[in-house]
C-alpha cells in the first residue's frame, strides 16, 4: 500500500490544471515542474532526470504527466526489484488517460483509479489479475496487512489457473470480490489478527483491528507492549492505532506508535467522563472509546488492549496531539521561503496570521483555514492559534521574516508562560526560521553586516522610548552596524530623526546607510543614502534600515548603482 504522498511531474505550464485537479484527491501531493517552464509550482527543477531517479530511488510515488515512453526511458537504469519500487503512473496532458507504469506491488493500480475518478476518465489497467480477480491480492486495501507476499505469486498464478479458495475470516473486500471462493477449496485466504504460520498454499493477512491504550507514561513501553502482544498471541501487523487520554500525551506514547508505525491518538476528559464513571480504568476507558469493544486482560494497570470487529481507521477516532508551528515566509517572495516551512505550509490544517502575510504564501494556503487577524493583536492572535492546536488541528502561525526575530515567535511564548492553560501543555509547538529583512536587505546591496551588528526595533509601543534611546547610544558608541527595524509608522514620526542625531555623534555624516523597502515584493527598493540625509519621510513599516559603522565603506560601480560592505578585519 502506498504510505508515501506522492510526487506529481509536470514538465509545461499546460499541464497545471490536470495537475490540481489531482491534487485535489492527493492533497498530500508535491507539485514538481521545469524551470523557466513552469509557474505556481510547489518545486521548481532544472534537469528531469536526476529529479525523477532521486525521488524514485526514495520511494516517493511518481505521477508523470507526460509520456509514457518519458518515464520509462528515465527510469529504466533504476529498475531493479519490483517488490520495493514505488507506484510509477503516466497521466496525459489533458487527463484523457491514465497509464500505471510500476508498483504493482505498491497499489499502482488503486492509485489510477483514484485519479480517475477525479479526472472522470477510466484507468488502462492491465493487470490480469486484477482484472479477472477483481482485486489484487498482493496490494490489500488500507486496514489489511499482507503477510506473506513471497507466497502471492505461485497462489495468483494457480487461482488464474482455475483453482478454488476458501476464505476463513473477515474481509468484505475479498468476499465482494471475483474470487472463486469455495468452502471445499484447496487454497486458502486467512483474514486474522492472530499470530499464525503460513503455509505454501495459504495466504495470510492481518486486519487493523487492535486498538493499544496508554494511560500513563511508561519506561520502556515499547518492549512492554510488544511483550503483551505477545502473551496473548496477537500479531503486531494488526495493530491499528495507539490510544490514550490527552493529558498522557508525552513521547513515551509517540515512541510506541512510530514502534509499530501507526497513529498516536488522544481522547479529552470529557469524552472518558462516562466510562470513568462505570469504574473503568483510564486505559480501559479509553480502548473501549477507540473499539467500542470490552478490553482483553492485561497484567499492566497502564495498558490496556481491545479487538474491534472491523479494521480501524485511527484517523476518525479522537484527535491526534495538536502541533503548532511558528513559521517565517522570509521577507516576501517565495524563493525565500524555506522548503521545511513550504512541508509545513502543506501539511498544516489552519493558518493564523496577518492578512497581509496570509497572502504571501500564494498557492499553499489552498484549502487550509485561514484566521485572519490585524497586525497588532498579536496575543488575542497566538491565544487563538494555542486553543485550536489543543484540539488536534496542526496550525501554522505565519510571520514575515524570521518569526523569532521582533515576530510571532515571542507572542506565543509570551502567552503560554503568561496564562499557562493545561490544555496548552500537550501541544507539539515547532519554531522554524526564516530570512530576517536584515539579511535580506544586507544581501541586496553587498555585506553591510560582515561584521559585528545588533538589530533595534524603533517601536515605542512595547517598550519605552527612553530604553530604545539608551540602546541606539550604547550601539554607536560601540561601533556596531544596527539594522533598524519598524523605523516609522503614520503615528511614530520623530523617533528615526531622533535616532540619526544620536547616530550622528558617533557617526560622520557620509556613514552608509541603507533603505530597503518592500523586499520580495512587487515595488522593491534598495538604496544608499549618506546618515546626513536620513529622514522620517525616507521610511515606513515595510522598510528596513542598516546604518553602517565607522568602517563600512562603499563601492561605486560603472552603472552607477553601490556595493555597501562592512571589513571583516577590523583595526584600531
Amino acid at each position: 500500500m502506498m504510505n508515501v504522498a506522492p510526487a506529481i511531474v509536470i514538465l509545461g505550464q499546460n499541464s497545471v490544471t490536470v495537475a490540481r485537479k489531482i491534487i485535489t484527491v492527493l492533497p498530500g501531493a508535491t507539485l514538481y515542474g521545469l524551470a523557466d517552464r513552469t509557474s505556481g509550482v510547489d518545486v521548481s527543477f532544472t534537469n528531469f532526470g536526476e529529479t525523477l531517479r532521486e525521488l524514485f530511488a526514495q520511494g516517493t510515488p511518481l505521477i508523470g504527466i507526460c509520456a509514457a515512453g518519458i518515464l520509462i526511458r528515465t527510469l529504466a537504469p533504476v529498475i531493479s526489484d519490483k517488490r520495493q519500487e514505488p507506484p510509477v503512473l503516466a497521466v496525459a496532458e489533458d487527463g484523457s488517460a491514465i497509464v500505471p507504469l510500476l508498483g504493482g506491488l505498491g497499489g499502482v493500480n488503486d492509485l489510477a483509479r483514484r485519479i480517475a475518478e477525479a479526472l472522470d476518465v477510466k484507468p488502462a489497467i492491465t493487470t490480469t489479475g486484477d482484472l479477472r480477480l477483481g482485486t489484487t491480492l498482493l496490494s490489500p486495501p488500507p486496514g489489511y496487512h499482507l503477510a506473506n507476499p513471497e507466497d502471492a505469486k505461485k497462489f495468483i498464478s494457480d487461482l488464474l489457473a482455475g483453482a478454488k479458495v476458501k476464505l476463513e475470516g473477515t474481509a468484505p473486500w475479498l468476499r465482494n470480490s471475483k474470487l472463486p471462493i469455495d468452502s471445499q477449496g484447496n487454497l486458502t485466504i486467512q483474514v486474522t489478527e492472530r499470530l499464525v504460520a503460513p503455509t505454501a498454499n495459504c495466504l495470510v493477512y492481518h486486519p487493523a483491528t487492535i486498538a493499544i491504550a496508554i494511560s500513563a507514561s511508561i519506561d520502556d513501553a515499547v518492549t512492554l507492549v510488544q511483550q503483551l502482544l505477545a502473551d496473548a498471541k496477537l500479531e503486531k501487523a494488526s495493530v491499528a492505532g495507539i490510544f490514550a487520554p490527552i493529558t498522557a500525551a508525552d513521547p513515551a506514547i509517540h515512541a510506541v506508535a512510530s514502534a509499530f508505525g501507526v497513529s498516536a491518538r488522544f481522547f479529552t476528559p470529557n469524552q472518558l467522563e462516562n466510562l470513568l464513571l462505570q469504574g473503568y480504568s483510564p486505559a480501559q476507558a479509553v480502548v473501549i472509546a477507540a473499539t467500542g469493544t470490552s478490553p482483553l486482560s492485561s497484567l499492566s494497570p497502564d495498558i490496556a488492549i481491545a479487538i474491534a470487529p472491523q479494521p480501524i481507521d485511527p484517523n476518525t477516532i479522537g484527535q491526534p496531539r495538536g502541533r503548532l508551528a511558528i513559521i517565517g515566509t522570509g521577507p516576501g517572495g517565495s524563493q525565500w521561503m524555506s522548503p521545511e516551512v513550504k512541508e509545513i505550509l502543506k501539511s498544516a490544517t489552519d493558518l493564523v496570521g496577518y492578512k497581509t502575510y496570509l497572502d504571501l504564501v500564494g498557492s499553499l494556503a489552498d484549502g487550509k483555514q485561514r484566521h485572519e487577524s490585524d497586525n497588532r493583536e498579536e496575543e488575542a492572535r497566538a491565544k487563538m492559534a494555542l486553543d485550536l492546536a489543543a484540539t488536534g488541528r496542526y496550525v501554522a502561525v505565519v510571520s514575515s521574516g524570521d518569526p523569532g526575530i521582533y515576530a510571532m515567535a515571542t507572542a506565543v511564548f509570551e502567552v503560554c508562560d503568561r496564562y499557562a492553560k493545561p490544555e496548552w501543555n500537550t501541544i507539539d509547538i515547532h519554531v522554524a526560521p526564516g530570512i530576517s529583512a536584515m539579511q535580506a536587505a544586507a544581501a541586496a546591496i553587498g555585506a553591510p553586516l560582515g561584521h559585528d551588528f545588533c538589530a533595534i526595533s524603533l517601536s515605542d509601543i512595547l517598550k519605552p522610548w527612553s530604553a530604545i534611546k539608551q540602546r541606539i547610544a550604547a550601539a554607536a558608541e560601540a561601533d556596531f552596524v544596527i539594522a533598524f527595524y519598524n523605523p516609522v509608522s503614520k503615528e511614530r514620526t520623530w523617533q528615526l530623526a531622533e535616532a540619526r542625531n544620536i547616530l550622528l555623534r558617533h557617526r560622520t555624516p557620509d556613514t552608509p546607510v541603507v533603505l530597503a523597502r518592500n523586499l520580495g515584493r512587487p515595488g522593491q527598493t534598495v538604496k544608499a543614502i549618506a546618515l546626513d540625509q536620513l529622514e522620517p519621510a525616507s521610511a515606513d513599516m515595510r522598510t528596513i534600515i542598516l546604518v553602517g559603522s565607522t568602517k563600512t565603506r562603499t563601492i561605486k560601480r560603472n552603472d552607477g548603482n553601490i556595493w555597501v560592505y562592512t571589513p571583516r578585519r577590523y583595526t584600531e
